[in-house]
């Protein structure tokens, strides 16, 4: 069952944490999660799951950025949340669909305890302009039944930036080596 924006609202605080909530962002089934005003690229030409993969930051200007096709683009909500005994999930807002902007390539589905901010796979189909506080993507909870265990990995949990791919840390190369271990941007 997929709570109403009513049951959203009567859960912040409890079991939903949406920081900031701005009330003219809720509808009748989610909330509109804004796009943060930074995004990462990676900046190599072939992305190895086995290692951390280099990554440029840049910062979207006021006049808004132009996504180019063929490029993946690592965004975060504007927002943290948290929630507990429910599954979040995210998807893109119609709106920003019919413009051929992919929010999530394919990890909209959420753990019941995650904390942090929204990382977005963002893919263009055409050239597209965007902007730093659009409201990008919406957020909906799910009922969960039966026992609950929370989300409690810390590769993903508690994060306070745009996470890259942190597979690698799963993955053991070929040669038996341990995974490189050194994460981007100051990553515990």
């Amino acid at each position: 069952m997929i709570l109403s924006g009513h049951e959203i609202e009567a859960q912040l605080g409890q079991n939903i944490v949406i920081e900031p909530f701005d009330p003219a962002r809720l509808n009748p089934n989610s909330y509109n999660l804004a796009l943060h005003d930074e995004l990462i690229i990676y900046e190599e030409v072939v992305l190895d799951m086995r290692r951390s993969n280099r990554v440029r930051r840049m910062t979207i200007p006021e006049e808004g950025l132009v996504l180019q096709p063929g490029q993946l683009y690592l965004g975060r909500t504007a927002e943290r949340t948290e929630t507990h005994n429910l599954v979040p999930m995210i998807e893109g807002r119609s709106s920003v669909g019919r413009l051929g902007l992919f929010v999530h390539v394919t990890a909209g589905f959420g753990d019941v305890g995650f904390c942090g901010y929204w990382t977005l796979e963002m893919f263009a189909v055409q050239p597209v302009r965007i902007y730093a506080g659009v409201p990008i993507c919406q957020i909906f909870y799910h009922d969960i039944r039966g026992q609950i265990s929370e989300y409690s990995s810390s590769k993903y949990q508690n994060n306070q930036d745009i996470q890259p791919s942190l597979l690698f840390t799963e993955l053991k190369p070929k040669d038996g080596r341990d995974p490189q271990m050194t994460l981007p941007f100051g990553h515990d």
